[in-house]
């Protein structure tokens, strides 16, 4: 790897622990590591569940997720697309498709 562009690389990573850090543990300062478990598992129950986001289209990620509609799902649906017509075209050729 070269580094270059590596600030992009970890934005998403980078804005998530902003979010929880700023939202959970700075308000609630746990005082026991499982105290700290129990507290980011209902916070990322609440972060994928219950909160919409503003880049979802006020949607919550589990929902994305589920329905694969919104935020990058579109570019699974693109290359669906592609690769269907990819197949079409070498059927019309005659060719062979693997099973693989």
């Amino acid at each position: 790897m070269d580094g270059r562009g590596r600030a992009l690389d970890n934005i998403f990573v980078e804005r998530l622990w902003r979010s929880v850090k700023y939202e959970d543990i700075y308000l609630k300062g746990y005082a026991t590591p499982a105290e700290l478990h129990c507290g980011l598992k209902e916070y990322f129950l609440l972060f994928n569940i219950e909160r919409p986001h503003q880049s979802l289209c006020y949607s919550t990620p589990d929902k994305v997720y589920r329905t694969a509609c919104g935020g990058g799902a579109g570019i699974v649906d693109k290359y669906k697309k592609l690769n269907k017509l990819t197949e079409e075209l070498k059927v019309k050729e005659g060719q062979r498709l693997s099973a693989a």
